[in-house]
């Protein structure tokens, strides 16, 4: 089998590669450093081995060596393995030194590139590493060599004469040095200089400065790392060409408590805005096994959620069947857009949809639609809402319960990061319940203190996610008008 040195790129989880995720998706074993994007091992398999090898400045670390034995190990067991990096395997990574290792093991391995901090970092504050009328070359520089070396091996004096721009990782403790070198080797004081901490993530801060000042400049604004420094006129283009926090969700941070395999689009979608994403999932979607209803003697077929598609689907699956097993007779409803895209994935454009995601609605949907037997694909807990309506108009109604949902509860660190929050989104009503449950009750959750007297603005999909909140004693501050991901996401824009 084949060791492949990965490089999970600077952060954002939408810098990955391809590659990346597919090896992640088919690896027996990952072993990962600390700096890699939040959801960078959401695809691995099940069984996976997940080992963490990450390494923090003046933090407990796992020596080197210890890594290209855990590597060597797992190498020689005939396993697929992923060594998955932040940035760039070859950039700072230490990559070098593991490829080594295992060439001289004769094991074989592949290199999959990443993105390096040291280019991503500065776009994504507005700063172009090289730009045609302010710098035509670049130099990447470590500002964190090997404590082991006698002496430097970097020559600050050639890299003061450097004509380009210059990217130092890993230096921000060492910038008055490093500030103080360039300028003894001649580097103009007053060059533009800039600073990016935590490039690419929902966190990300930058700062502008000239080469005599930055140093202190960090210590004012309390700059840590991860740091990448830039000296040269380019970064003084960041006044002009800053977007990153330009985005309408920058600095606000947003809770998502629906289930982790439903929460991907809405975390996705609010990170694209700019929000740092708190991942708070306190309910899960369990499909229950068993036979595929014959759909043949239906001539409606309502599903009430994208959870409900998916668990029919996996019976049709299992079954060897596919989207032929719906007659072409039946009309097929769908809740809402969100179930209404489950079905197209699956083959099914939905007959039926209203426009508002409610069962009411769905009922008025249904009003001038004569219907003999319906079948209603839904959770083993949910309104009677649909069934007792369809009823009532003389349909024989059978219930498909497909799934059941369970609580997820979360530990007190995790409710304490929520309570932090801008932003708590309720997609449901048992989204409700079980984050009230976890957090110990709505009296414990209302006395909780928060550290600026700000609480979190608590954001409803619905009218049925509303009206359960009022029924715990809390109101929702912000009620999509559209009850799905996208109605959810730009009510917290508008908020």
């Amino acid at each position: 089998m084949t060791v492949y040195l990965v490089g999970a790129g600077p952060g954002d989880p939408g810098l990955m590669t391809a590659r990346s995720l597919e090896l992640i998706a088919s690896a027996d074993v990952i072993i990962y450093d600390r700096l890699i994007p939040e959801t960078a091992l959401d695809g691995a398999r099940p069984d996976a081995q997940l080992i963490y090898a990450g390494k923090e400045g003046h933090g407990p670390s796992m020596p080197q060596v210890e890594i290209d034995q855990l590597i060597l190990e797992h190498g020689r067991s005939g396993v697929e393995v992923v060594r998955l990096k932040g940035g760039d395997p070859f950039v700072f990574g230490r990559g070098g030194e593991e490829a080594e290792a295992l060439h001289a093991a004769g094991i074989a391995f592949e290199v999959v590139p990443g993105i390096s901090s040291g280019v991503a970092a500065p776009a994504y504050a507005g700063i172009p590493v090289t730009h045609r009328g302010a710098a035509s070359s670049v130099a990447f520089v470590t500002g964190h060599e090997d404590p082991d070396k006698p002496e430097s091996s970097l020559d600050w004096q050639a890299l003061a004469a450097f004509p380009g721009t210059l990217v130092v990782f890993m230096g921000v403790k060492q910038l008055p040095s490093i500030t103080a070198n360039l300028i003894a080797g001649g580097r103009a004081p007053d060059e533009p200089a800039a600073l990016v901490h935590k490039g690419t993530l929902p966190g990300q801060r930058a700062v502008v400065a000239t080469l005599e000042t930055v140093a202190q400049v960090a210590v004012d604004e309390r700059i840590k790392a991860p740091t990448i420094a830039i000296f040269g006129p380019v970064a003084a283009l960041r006044n002009d060409l800053a977007w990153f926090e330009s985005r309408p969700l920058y600095g606000k941070t947003v809770a998502v408590t629906r289930a982790r395999a439903q929460a991907s689009n809405l975390a996705a979608q609010l990170r694209t805005l700019g929000a740092e994403v708190i991942q708070a999932p306190v309910i899960r979607t369990q499909p229950i096994p068993g036979p595929v209803p014959d759909l043949a003697g239906f001539d409606l077929i309502c599903f009430t959620s994208p959870a409900g598609v998916e668990a029919l689907f996996e019976r049709i699956d299992a079954a060897k069947l596919d989207a032929r097993a719906f007659p072409l007779t039946a009309r097929v409803a769908a809740i809402g857009p969100g179930t209404a895209a489950a079905l197209r994935k699956h083959g099914i454009r939905a007959d039926v949809m209203p426009s508002r995601a409610i069962a009411e609605a769905l009922v008025e949907e249904l009003a001038g639609i004569q219907v003999k037997r319906a079948l209603i694909v839904r959770p083993t807990s949910a309104r009677d809402v649909l069934p007792d309506a369809l009823r009532e108009r003389g349909a024989e109604v059978e219930i498909l319960a497909a799934y059941e949902t369970v609580i997820d509860r979360l530990d007190q660190q995790q409710v304490e990061a929520v309570a932090a929050a801008d932003f708590i989104t309720f997609t449901s009503a048992s989204t409700v319940r079980n984050f009230l449950e976890s957090a110990g009750g709505v009296q414990a959750w209302l006395a909780r203190g928060t550290a600026d007297g700000v609480r979190a603005k608590l954001v409803s999909i619905g009218p049925v996610t509303s009206d359960e909140l009022r029924a715990q004693g809390l109101e929702p501050d912000v009620e999509a008008t559209q009850h799905d991901v996208d109605g959810v996401v730009t009510a917290i824009v508008a908020a």
